[in-house]
């Protein structure tokens, strides 16, 4: 006894400990904490954490990370001196983990390099660089039409089931090879989808450059409301070490009722939608952390795909119209298309990228810069003639040109094209090559085309994915090699 007295040296420490007043569904009220900062975090029994979200005089909203069901009033709480972080690292690479980077593939702890606050400043614009280099995405649709750059944030909208989180997920197939880093975060989405695109991307090798941060649907809207900004973090080390980054989003509708639920309980006032007042500057600081940095900062980038569902295809609603005042530009997904089977089904009327036009390569310029236009055109005489008008010679030509248009950009779902595919089949669209094709046989020529890439001269191949202009007789050279390639099928057309 007189050993262990003098063996023991009392440690003072000092600590403010509150007390919890009420817990609702993810979120509970706290008293005595005096000091509390804002976005602290809180420790309750059991090793439940919570933010500090609403500070007044009568006490402290918290909104709670994990299994509230335990806590009951009267519990103490406790300040921990530090606001909310994650772990980032490259030990993150191929790993599925939830927001508080927990393991949820088996695999066993997660290694990590640091820390970061999943709060951040977005950098400053002094230390960017301008839009400058494209974001293949291999879906042809998208990088003729609607390029991506590096850097960019490009909002994916449409209803529910139209296909977004698949173009999403093509774009992180397509980047294999190409030295970009993935993060994938998926936001109150069913458990088996999350499954089924994570085995597609470890089908397709595509895990050993992504994460994969996951929040179930039953799981605290608190994880849901900090998920896409752990993302974030994660992302950002990245993005700092002077690598390429793509994050997705899927979705911020999810993300954005969460953040309602939060607000409600914890009796803010609603406003439009009852979504709180301040849900723009949710996403917004969100979004505004996607950049290219300046070389001083080491170059890298972090590229936005963010994903938002619309409700009977009204874009005008208010987290739509949030979300694409924030970002630089869209992709609609029109449930039209989809029921019709063009897929991926983008409207390409109401799409547009304000920024990745400047950054696409100048091969894929030259072969699609009247694409836009004569998709256009066709759309419109297609739905004139539904009313049973006679058409002259000219218009039934821009149609049958419109429909080889419409069949040229399907494409199946898990095949992003490389980007002499794409020149190729594009170069032959745009001189009217596939016009003598029966519409019936379009997939089978085109693979005809896609399979006539390997003939290419390694000059050639070598050009295509410079940033420089097509020489008129590369131009020339590729539109002799695509004839070719689709000769059968114009011999056997009617």
């Amino acid at each position: 006894m007189a050993e262990a007295r003098t063996g023991h040296a009392p440690v003072l420490g000092l600590s403010e400990v509150g007390t919890v007043t009420h817990v609702a569904a993810g979120v509970a009220r706290v008293t005595g904490l005096p000091n509390v900062a804002f976005d602290e975090l809180v420790r309750f029994p059991g090793d439940v954490y919570g933010i500090a979200f609403d500070i007044d005089e009568e006490g402290v909203g918290v909104v709670l990370l994990d299994a509230y069901w335990r806590l009951r009033a009267g519990d103490p709480v406790e300040r921990t001196g530090r606001v909310m972080d994650v772990a980032v690292g490259e030990g993150l690479l191929g790993r599925v983990i939830d927001p508080l980077c927990r393991p949820l593939d088996g695999l066993g702890p997660v290694r990590a390099s640091s820390r970061l606050p999943v709060e951040r400043p977005a950098a400053p614009i002094m230390e960017r660089a301008a839009v400058s280099m494209p974001l293949q995405t291999g879906v042809k649709v998208v990088d003729a039409l609607i390029p991506v750059g590096r850097g960019q944030r490009e909002l994916i909208l449409g209803d529910r089931q139209t296909g977004k989180t698949a173009i999403a997920i093509d774009a992180i197939l397509n980047q294999r090879g190409k030295n970009v880093l993935c993060v994938y975060c998926a936001i109150r989405q069913r458990a088996s989808a999350v499954a089924k695109a994570v085995a597609t991307l470890r089908e397709h090798g595509a895990l050993d450059y992504t994460v994969v941060l996951v929040c179930e649907g039953q799981q605290a809207p608190g994880l849901a409301y900090i998920a896409p900004y752990a993302a974030t973090s994660i992302a950002e080390h990245f993005m700092e070490a002077g690598r390429d980054v793509l994050i997705v989003y899927d979705d911020l509708t999810q993300h954005a009722r969460a953040y309602r639920e939060l607000s409600l309980l914890l009796q803010r006032p609603p406003g439009r939608e009852a979504f709180p007042g301040d849900i723009f500057y949710l996403h917004a600081r969100l979004l505004e952390r996607a950049t290219h940095l300046s070389a001083e900062r080491g170059g890298g980038s972090l590229t936005a795909l963010p994903i938002v569902e619309t409700e009977a295809q009204d874009m005008s609603a208010y987290i739509p119209t949030n979300l694409i005042s924030i970002t630089d530009g869209q992709i609609y997904l029109s449930p039209r298309l989809f029921e019709l089977g063009v897929l991926p089904a983008v409207d390409v009327g109401q799409s547009v990228s304000r920024v990745g036009g400047k950054a696409q390569l100048g091969s894929l310029r030259a072969v699609a810069g009247d694409l836009k236009l004569a998709y256009a055109q066709f759309e419109e005489l297609e739905t004139f003639s539904k009313f049973g008008a006679r058409l002259d010679e000219r218009s039934q030509q821009v149609i049958a040109h419109g429909q080889r248009i419409r069949a040229c950009l399907k494409q199946a779902q898990a095949d992003p094209l490389s980007v002499p595919e794409q020149v190729l089949i594009l170069s032959a669209l745009t001189a009217g090559l596939f016009d003598t094709v029966p519409v019936a046989r379009m997939a089978e020529a085109e693979q005809a085309v896609r399979h006539a890439v390997a003939a290419m001269p390694p000059a050639l191949l070598a050009g295509l994915a410079q940033a420089g202009k097509l020489g008129e007789g590369d131009v020339a050279a590729l539109v002799a090699l695509a004839r070719s390639a689709l000769r059968p099928f114009a011999e056997a057309a009617p």
